[in-house]
């Protein structure tokens, strides 16, 4: 069993399931194509079909059977059929029947015959289905004929904006970029295959304080030379210089209130601890007290690595120096910021020679991973609109003065959504809202996608709630968070000397894997080596390119992942390496058997589904749609990447049981060959949708 949203469900396609259930992050039920983002029932969506002829059937017992036809699933057994539908004891409890009694009520009105045998109703009231062979042969060969494999566009598509990646332009890109970047392109691939409209949308940080930063640190800890060699590098020096130093002084003048809350909860632990110890049976004293013991150790450790941070610097001698030299360091960047912000002619000067070698720089790690965007528009672009954005939300109510400062205060937030400081200054949360009034202005979407690290979700909960408040309540608003990559430590992924490890040199790394990988298959060939060296670079990038990405996708995004450069790249598993093998072997066959795929697929064959394990890989195939679907109804990727693992394996089975170039007779040979064409096509198009692509061989 695995973990989808907050209820344990049978894991995607283990076996024969196919299907993750959840509540989705707009707190309604997800997983079935019929409630939001499907591509709209097709003739191949055996599923949304189903639905709809399940929908028909149970319109005279209840008035909406959304919910109820989520509970229509792939039978997680071959014996049970290809899909079960398993409403009948929540309905027989609603309309005081016994469960048995409805659903043979339901299968009586149900109109199947053209799509399956007769149902089945099981045990207490399981309405178990088998899809006709006869209707899976033709299914397959509509999808044999059709250049999207026979998923259906939406019927009522949707206006996206998608906002992904954002990384900051000061800085190079790091491992914390890959999910977001990733996760998001897949998305925009995802719901463009299936008819959406969508505008990939890069916010970048190109303003604010870490400029104030870099223009202090340019103006004060310039290496002419270096910037002049490498200005990107020496841009990056001076703001992880620059803010070092602001940290430490930050720390050593938080130090003495930390120093007295901990003594207070020190004082707090105690008593918690001698009430503890005087009543030892109440259960909720004693919680109490170990949540005060709890959060003591914790600003302890916080104490100490601040402490520590504070004497790294200290017994540093050039940093001590530069810290002694700089005592208002804080100050001095606020200023350098609010210069830049209130259009000083050398800051803004500074600020537009920086720009192009840093957009440079990031363009190239987008270049090697495939990923493109329809707009970039940097926090700077709206900056004109922040006073009149916190005008207009002072005029209408929504946000009023509080210490100085202009704030939205929202029901059941813990804090405000603060919009200008007392200083005059705005925040991320101004630009944001800025950043939503213009997108509808432009664009019109109907939904707002986030694709940011789920520590925002406070954020995010605040930016919609003003945000709906100003007006936009009819706006689909959705944060896509996701989770942290990890080191073998357990904790957020660094290298060894503890700075965050960049992007450029993670996909040099897994470039350079993979490239091991590929020379060993390929010297271990019973017939001996057979590509070129020039070729295997060119493999190479495309397996441990996408090797980094689908180890990414194949997580559930809003876990946290351990990376493994050994794990993603290895050649069985749930793993880009494995599913670029298994694409490359089925190319193989065609390319042993020196078979023209053009006119195989205009030869007018058929599928035929005699055996098991060809009807098996067929049904899996023609379930493409369904993934899709799945896949947009909550924003998961991983459940495509769990659809694409099944279809593989599924081959696998096939291959191993039914000889194709070796076939029978000819007819039977011209099915497999087929059927190994719409494998590899739709592992081909998964893939793409993922951003990944193929190699004919490995």
């Amino acid at each position: 069993m695995a973990t989808c949203g907050t209820h344990s469900v049978p894991t995607p396609f283990s076996g024969r399931l196919w299907g993750c259930y959840s509540l989705g992050e707009s707190g309604k039920l997800a997983g079935s194509p019929l409630l939001k983002n499907s591509g709209g029932p097709s003739s191949m969506n055996i599923l949304a079909v189903l639905q709809e002829r399940f929908r028909a059937a149970l319109a005279p017992l209840v008035e909406d059977p959304t919910d109820l036809l989520t509970m229509i699933r792939p039978s997680g057994d071959p014996k049970f059929g290809d899909y079960q539908a398993n409403f009948a004891m929540p309905l027989g409890k609603k309309l005081g029947k016994p469960p048995h009694d409805v659903a043979a009520e339901v299968v009586a009105k149900l109109e199947v015959d053209d799509l399956c045998d007769p149902p089945e109703v099981a045990g207490p009231g399981f309405i178990n289905l088998r899809v006709k062979d006869s209707w899976l042969a033709e299914a397959a060969g509509r999808a044999l004929a059709s250049e999207r494999l026979d998923v259906t566009p939406a019927a009522q598509p949707r206006t996206y904006i998608l906002d992904y990646s954002s990384p900051n332009v000061a800085k190079p890109m790091h491992v914390g970029h890959i999910r977001s970047t990733v996760i998001g392109d897949s998305l925009k691939r995802t719901l463009k295959f299936l008819g959406h409209r969508v505008i990939a949308d890069n916010h970048i940080g190109d303003w604010g304080t870490q400029f104030g930063m870099i223009i202090y640190g340019f103006k004060n800890f310039l290496d002419r030379a270096a910037y002049q060699q490498e200005a990107v590098t020496e841009l990056g020096r001076l703001y992880r210089l620059v803010n070092r130093l602001v940290s430490h002084l930050e720390a050593k003048q938080s130090l003495p209130a930390l120093r007295e809350q901990i003594e207070k909860q020190r004082a707090e632990s105690a008593r918690q601890a001698a009430a503890a110890k005087q009543t030892p049976a109440d259960k909720n004293i004693a919680k109490a007290a170990r949540r005060a013991e709890g959060n003591l150790k914790e600003l302890e450790a916080a104490l100490k690595e601040r402490e520590a941070g504070i004497a790294a610097i200290e017994n540093d001698p050039e940093l001590s120096k530069l810290a002694a030299a700089h005592p208002d360091i804080d100050k001095s960047v606020l200023a350098e910021t609010a210069k830049l912000h209130h259009g000083d002619e050398e800051n803004l000067r500074l600020w537009r020679e920086f720009l192009p070698p840093c957009l440079a720089d990031i363009q190239k790690i987008y270049d090697r991973l495939g990923v493109t965007f329809d707009e970039t528009l940097g926090e700077s672009f709206y900056h004109d609109r922040l006073p009149g954005v916190v005008e207009e939300m002072i005029s209408r109510g929504i946000a009023r003065e509080s210490d100085g400062a202009i704030c939205v205060f929202l029901a059941g937030q813990p804090a405000p959504l603060v919009i200008r400081k007392q200083d005059g200054a705005f925040l991320y949360g101004t630009t944001d809202l800025a950043t939503i009034q213009y997108r509808m202005e432009r664009w019109k979407p109907d939904a707002i996608l986030y694709v940011v690290d789920h520590r925002q979700s406070l954020h995010f909960e605040q930016l919609f709630g003003a945000a709906r408040a100003w007006g936009y309540d009819q706006l689909e608003l959705q944060h896509i968070a996701f989770g942290t990559v990890l080191g073998d430590d357990g904790r957020p992924f660094k290298t060894r000397s503890g700075d965050t490890v960049g992007l450029e040199g993670l996909l040099d790394e897994a470039v350079r894997r993979a490239l091991e990988v590929v020379r060993t298959g390929d010297e271990h060939k019973p017939s001996g080596a057979e590509i070129a060296a020039e070729q295997q670079e060119v493999i190479a990038e495309v397996v441990g390119t996408g090797a980094l990405k689908y180890a990414d996708l194949a997580t559930n995004r809003t876990s946290d992942y351990t990376f493994s450069y050994d794990r993603m790249l290895a050649m069985n598993g749930n793993t880009a390496t494995y599913m670029q093998y298994a694409y490359a072997r089925v190319r193989s066959i065609f390319a042993r058997g020196d078979v023209d795929v053009a006119k195989l697929r205009a030869s007018g064959g058929a599928i035929d589904l005699a055996h098991p394990a060809e009807r098996s890989l067929a049904i899996g195939i023609l379930q493409f749609s369904e993934a899709l679907a799945q896949t947009a109804a909550d924003y998961r990727p991983n459940l495509l990447t769990a659809y694409l693992y099944e279809v593989a394996n599924r081959y696998s089975t096939f291959f191993e049981q039914c000889p194709v170039l070796k076939a029978p007779d000819e007819k039977t040979k011209t099915s497999r060959l087929l059927l190994c064409d719409l494998t590899a096509r739709t592992l081909k198009q998964g893939l793409e949708l993922l951003g990944i692509e193929v190699v004919e061989k490995m």
